[in-house]
C-alpha cells in the first residue's frame, strides 16, 4: 500500500511539472510572437533566425545542464522548443541535399529542428541555386566524412558561388541492415551508396560474403528500392527504414564506430561573434618561392589554429590551386582580423566563407 501511495504522489508531482513546463515553454512563445512584432517595425533587424543566438542558448543548457538528461538530449529538446518558437516568428525554407530520408535531411532537423519546411534537392548544386536564387532560406550540404575525407563538389561550389557558411552540423553516422525481409539468410544483394559499402566493408564480409553489393545514387534511394524487391536489403539511417517501412535486420553496421559527417549551413547572411566560432576561407599562392609558407606564417604568427586545409584545382588555368581552409575564431576577433589582413598582403587571392558558430554536441 505504501509504494502505490508514493508511486501515486509521483505521478501527481509529475503532472504538477508538467503544468509548470506548458506553462513556461507558453511564455517562451508569446515572447517570440512579441520579438516578431518588434521586427516588423524595425526592416534593418528583421533577421529572424540567429545561429549565434541559437548556439549561445544551447551552449547555456548545455553549461547548466546538471542531469539526470544527457547534454545531447537535452540540447536535443531546448533546439525542438527553439525551433517552434522560431517557427511563430516566420517558417524556414531550408534546402538540403536529397532524397528524403538522407543524413543530410537528418543534419538539416538536427540543426533546425524540426518546425521547418525542408525541400530535397538531386545535387549539390541544386541546393546552393535554391538559395541563391532566395526560394530556400538556408541549404545544408555535406562536406567532410572523418573516414572518406571531403566532399569535393562542395568545395568548388563555395568557390564559386557568394554565399555564406552560417553554421555547421556533424552528425555521427549509423547505417543499419534494411529490407522487406525479416531475417539476413535470404538476402542475395545489398544497395547502398558507394561510401555506405565500403564503410561497412568488414560486416559484410563477415554475415553477408555472398550477396551481391550494388552502388546506388544515395542510400535513402537503396532504402526505396529495397522497398519494391524480395530478398535484397539496404544500408541507411533509421528514418529511412521507417519512410520505406523496412524491417531493421542489423543495427549500427559500420566499421567504424566513431564515423562522423560534418555538413555545412549555407546562407546570405554573415554571422555575428558567438564567442566560440570558426571562420572559413580560401587563397590561392602567387608563384613564388616559400609562397605558402609565407600565408601559414600569417596564422602560427597571431597565434590561430588552422583546423583543417585542402587544395583544389582552380579550374582557371592549368595547375592553378586555390587552398581551403578552417581557422579558430571569428573574422572580427582582433588576432584573425590581423592574420586576414596579413594574408591579403601576400596571397593572390583572399575569400571568406564565413565565420559561424563551432558545430553544438
Amino acid at each position: 500500500m505504501s509504494n502505490h501511495k508514493n508511486l501515486e504522489q509521483l505521478r501527481d508531482d509529475i503532472d504538477a511539472l508538467d503544468k509548470q513546463l506548458l506553462e513556461l515553454i507558453s511564455q517562451r512563445a508569446r515572447c517570440a510572437q512579441q520579438v516578431a512584432e518588434v521586427k516588423s517595425f524595425s526592416p534593418e533587424s528583421a533577421v529572424f533566425y540567429r545561429p549565434e543566438r541559437e548556439a549561445q542558448v544551447l551552449r547555456k543548457v548545455i553549461e547548466q545542464n546538471k542531469g539526470p538528461l544527457s547534454e545531447e538530449e537535452m540540447a536535443r529538446l531546448f533546439r525542438e522548443i527553439m525551433s517552434a518558437c522560431l517557427a511563430l516568428e516566420k517558417t524556414l525554407d531550408i534546402a538540403y541535399l536529397g532524397p528524403e530520408g538522407t543524413f543530410t535531411q537528418s543534419a538539416a532537423l538536427k540543426h533546425f529542428g524540426h518546425s521547418v519546411n525542408t525541400t530535397a534537392f538531386g545535387s549539390i548544386d541544386q541546393v546552393f541555386r535554391e538559395v541563391e536564387s532566395g526560394a530556400s532560406n538556408y541549404g545544408v550540404v555535406p562536406i567532410e566524412n572523418s573516414i572518406e575525407g571531403v566532399v569535393n563538389h562542395t568545395l568548388d561550389m563555395l568557390n564559386d558561388s557568394k554565399l555564406r557558411i552560417c553554421g555547421e552540423v556533424e552528425l555521427r553516422i549509423h547505417h543499419h541492415l534494411l529490407s522487406k525481409d525479416e531475417a539476413t539468410e535470404g538476402i542475395t544483394r545489398v544497395y547502398a551508396h558507394q561510401q555506405a559499402l565500403a564503410q561497412c566493408r568488414a560486416w559484410l564480409d563477415t554475415h553477408l560474403i555472398k550477396a551481391e553489393r550494388v552502388s546506388v545514387a544515395s542510400n535513402a534511394e537503396a532504402a526505396r528500392m529495397a522497398g519494391k524487391e524480395k530478398h535484397v536489403a539496404a544500408i541507411a539511417s533509421e528514418s529511412a527504414g521507417e519512410l520505406y517501412e523496412l524491417n531493421n535486420l542489423a543495427n549500427n553496421i559500420e566499421d567504424e564506430p566513431d564515423n562522423t559527417t560534418r555538413f555545412l549551413v549555407i546562407g546570405k547572411i554573415m554571422c555575428s561573434a558567438s564567442g566560440t566560432d570558426k571562420t572559413s576561407l580560401l587563397f590561392s599562392a602567387p608563384n613564388k618561392p616559400g609562397a605558402l609558407h609565407k600565408m601559414l606564417s600569417c596564422f602560427a604568427d597571431n597565434d590561430i589554429s588552422m583546423t583543417r586545409i585542402e587544395s583544389r584545382p582552380s579550374r582557371r588555368e592549368m595547375w592553378d590551386y586555390v587552398f581551403f581552409a578552417d581557422i579558430e575564431g571569428h573574422a572580427d576577433d582582433a588576432p584573425v582580423k590581423k592574420a586576414l589582413s596579413e594574408l591579403e598582403g601576400c596571397a593572390a587571392m583572399v575569400k571568406l566563407l564565413g565565420s559561424y558558430p563551432k558545430a553544438v554536441l
